[in-house]
């Protein structure tokens, strides 16, 4: 098993998580343009994170659909700012049984004309609300510079609809499935997160707000982990949508959006891999704890084999998720490769440990080895999988604070951010004009903050109106 060494994290992030994407076997690269192909273990990773979302989103009252990857596209045309906003991303189907089609079809970017033609179907009363629909799906953009979990011409996501009788009910419902995603990040992937509305010319095309919530990768780049929008009743005009109230008048009803895609993978791997590869959040790992058998040539080794399926079933039925690696590798090829796929806890059982009624418990996160007796050895694994979140997130969170800045003015910190990234903490008077100013470094406001510790904007000597976050994303 060959064992080349990683790219410098420090010195070339962007071609280290290109080669420990692949070399992890989290994907693999594809013949179509921007598409990646998601072997298993990349897979596992994605339905783990697919499995627990999907639970938080049916226990607050959604209901699972499914709608056709095929979007007339003149259903795009209805709402003038979706169409104009994702116009160039565009994948559109114009022949099809061998004729020119008289309406063209595009592979969905996104499902809001879509689910919302259903909806003037299914909404007629007050009493038709809430409704309440999500539905798991790829989409497709038309990347210019792809990056696998990145950006994607084609990606994983899931995407919430809803519609309600009042603007204060979708408002609510925005900032559920907003606090919903930032508790996952914080109690799934061990990702601090930071919140706020995007600027008018950041948000979702149509949106009449749009929340969302930003991470820190160890580049100093900011990542939109997932977004809420609040849409209110531009869609629901333009398609139409219309209810009786509970006054027998006909009323449009208040709608939301909201999403979190297979990006997240990406995130998992630029906050906390290392050198070695990948370090994974044990509560999403596809494998949290892989046992090393450690035989003797010429030797009956049966002894160890069966102590470590013994171990194995014992964790099975604490519903931990481990492997047994008996394949025809050297240990420290093993231990190589478990630890380039940032398996959270490595089990070394050899004859000597075997003897003394011990196996050797290595942790990915800081590779600290613990002999842990048999007796005590599940009960030692649960607790050491919560304590290895919990540092995960805890370092992830320190990193953060040393790369989030204040700064006044864009000319004076403009060039160390361009540089060196990382979060800047500003003040803004709220015109487009500064906000275009920021290109020039590379950077743009990932979300308006709640405070206004900043009396000036940082692009011109306009009062401040907002704080607001800088940084260069991806």
């Amino acid at each position: 098993m060959a064992q080349k060494q990683l790219p410098d994290i420090k010195k070339d992030f962007a071609q280290w998580y290109q080669e420990v994407i692949f070399k992890a076997d989290l994907a693999d690269q594809s013949p179509t343009r921007g598409s990646f192909v998601i072997p298993p273990y990349g897979y596992a990773l994605w339905e783990n994170i697919k499995d627990i979302v999907d639970d938080r989103i049916k226990k607050t009252g959604h209901k699972n659909a499914s709608f056709p990857l095929l979007i007339p596209q003149s259903f795009l045309t209805k709402e003038a700012e979706h169409v104009e906003g994702f116009a160039p991303e565009l994948v559109v189907v114009t022949h099809a049984g061998g004729k020119k089609l008289a309406d063209p079809l595009v592979v969905r970017p996104t499902s809001e004309t879509m689910i919302h033609h259903m909806f003037a179907k299914w909404i007629s009363s007050w009493r038709d609300l809430p409704l309440k629909i999500n539905q798991w799906a790829n989409v497709m953009r038309w990347e210019l510079r792809p990056r696998a979990f990145l950006r994607t011409t084609e990606f994983f996501w899931q995407e919430g609809h809803t519609a309600h009788a009042t603007k204060k009910e979708a408002h609510e419902e925005v900032l559920l499935m907003l606090d919903e995603y930032v508790k996952f990040a914080t109690n799934y992937l061990a990702i601090p997160v930071v919140t706020g509305k995007k600027s008018e010319s950041e948000k979702f095309p149509g949106a009449q707000i749009t929340y969302t919530f930003e991470a820190l990768m160890q580049d100093g780049k900011a990542l939109q982990m997932g977004t809420s929008h609040l849409l209110s009743q531009s869609f629901a005009h333009a398609f139409d949508i219309k209810f009786q109230d509970k006054d027998g008048k006909l009323a449009y009803p208040h709608l939301t959006s909201w999403a979190v895609a297979s990006r997240l993978i990406g995130a998992i791997v630029m906050v906390h891999g290392d050198q070695k590869g990948l370090v994974l959040p044990p509560r999403v790992a596809p494998t949290q704890v892989v046992i090393v058998p450690i035989y003797k040539k010429d030797a009956d080794n049966n002894a160890i084999t069966q102590q470590a399926h013994a171990l194995a079933k014992q964790l099975e039925e604490r519903n931990i998720r481990v492997l047994v690696d008996e394949t025809d590798y050297s240990p420290g090829a093993k231990f190589y490769k478990w630890e380039l796929k940032g398996v959270p806890l490595r089990v070394e059982l050899g004859q000597r440990d075997l003897q003394a009624g011990h196996a050797v418990v290595v942790d990915r996160v800081e590779s600290n080895k613990q002999m842990v007796v048999f007796d005590n050895f599940v009960d030692h694994v649960v607790k050491q999988l919560d304590d290895l979140h919990n540092t995960m997130y805890q370092r992830a969170q320190k990193r953060v604070k040393t790369q989030r800045h204040h700064g006044e003015r864009l000319v004076d910190f403009g060039p160390k951010l361009q540089k060196d990234a990382g979060f800047y903490h500003v003040g803004w008077c709220g015109d487009v004009v500064c906000e275009t100013k920021l290109k020039e470094y590379q950077a743009t406001t990932r979300c308006l903050l709640e405070t206004n510790e900043h009396k000036v904007c940082f692009g011109c000597d306009k009062p401040s109106v907002t704080d607001v976050l800088v940084a260069k994303s991806y």
